[in-house]
């Protein structure tokens, strides 16, 4: 069907993620049912219907495996895929892929993995090291370390390993596709600990005081974009609101966010804060080290020292900040890059 509606240069690619996810895409006009500028036709694939069928009638599968996601054993974090249940769709789709390797998917599955497990993820960005930033503010990861338990007699002595001080975020390890995988806490005292309802096994991760503010950088294809996002005030504020408990939240739903007179009154406008320049290589790092065309991650810096930490990283985001008429040209760039660059590894190895 798709060779005798489309030209040979019309791509039809085929995509599977959550309906509103959908619906947000469509809504900017991503999603052309007819060829874009960029030849590409947009056609959702249908667990209701053999899926076979469909995958040989599309280029190129576009997903949000993780909108797939049943079920996953915290336990197996490592060894991802090992201890995910899938949709039986989205099961398929994998089977068909591992049957088919020349098939054209945006991303490879095992790209993604890595970033469902914020331990990995912290393995990530402590390798942003590796980047020269002489004269440059330092860019790092935030200082963290796992945890089995919040009962161990030796914590104390591992935050110290750590380089770690309260406060502390305490996030779960499983980053995402579970419905607690956002539900998080910042503990002030060690005490805190002891009634702690964030799942484990979790991450403890250094609070970073950072004026709130927080950069959301996007990356599209070759395009690097940002956004400025008021965010979570500086420890002073929120330890008084704690009452002496840990500050339980979601990061999705109730994030704490910096009324206006917990914003520091300082005047220096957000992009004066922060070295685009330096971000913008580390993304180019990063994409080249994870494999993704389309990822996002967030920066903080530091008050006092001007750090620039990452302190998350996620595959596929909505980038809603970023406008339309940058945003859209600059994926479907990204998704006729992924296909030819797929195709192109598949010819020369055939």
């Amino acid at each position: 069907m798709k060779k005798e509606l489309c030209g040979s240069s019309v791509l039809v690619i085929g995509y599977i993620m959550k309906k509103s996810r959908e619906e947000d895409f469509a809504k900017r006009g991503a999603f052309p049912i007819y060829p874009s500028k960029g030849s590409l036709i947009f056609v959702p694939l249908s667990f209701e219907i053999p899926l076979s069928l469909q995958l040989q009638e599309v280029d190129m599968v576009l997903h949000k495996i993780t909108d797939e996601i049943v079920k996953i054993d915290p336990n197996c974090s490592i060894d991802f895929p090992k201890g995910i249940s899938f949709s039986a769709g989205m099961s398929e789709i994998i089977r068909f892929v591992e049957e088919h390797p020349d098939f054209c998917i945006m991303d490879p599955f095992k790209n993604i993995y890595p970033l469902l497990d914020r331990l990995q993820i912290q393995k990530i960005l402590v390798r942003l090291q590796e980047l020269g930033t002489e004269g440059k503010p330092k860019l790092r990861a935030p200082y963290s370390c796992k945890v089995d338990s919040f009962h161990n007699g030796e914590l104390d002595k591992h935050l110290v390993e750590a380089n770690l001080s309260f406060p502390l975020i305490v996030k779960p390890q499983v980053a995402c596709g579970v419905a607690d995988a956002h539900n998080m806490a910042l503990v002030f005292q060690i005490e805190e600990f002891s009634n702690l309802s964030v799942p484990l096994p979790a991450v403890l991760q250094e609070y970073v005081d950072h004026g709130s503010k927080i950069f959301k950088f996007y990356v599209i294809g070759d395009k690097v974009f940002y956004a400025v996002r008021d965010s979570m005030p500086n420890a002073r504020f929120l330890k008084p609101s704690s009452g002496g408990e840990a500050l339980t939240f979601n990061s999705l739903k109730t994030l704490p966010v910096a009324t206006n007179e917990q914003r520091p009154q300082t005047g220096a406008e957000d992009g004066k804060l922060l070295d685009a320049d330096l971000v913008e290589e580390a993304a180019k790092f990063l994409k080249g080290l994870l494999g993704l065309t389309v990822f996002g991650f967030d920066v903080v810096v530091q008050e006092g020292t001007g750090d620039h930490v990452i302190v998350d990283l996620n595959y596929l985001p909505s980038f809603k900040e970023v406008p339309d008429s940058e945003a859209v040209p600059a994926f479907w760039d990204a998704v006729r890059q992924a296909y030819e660059s797929t195709r192109g590894n598949a010819n020369a190895q055939g």
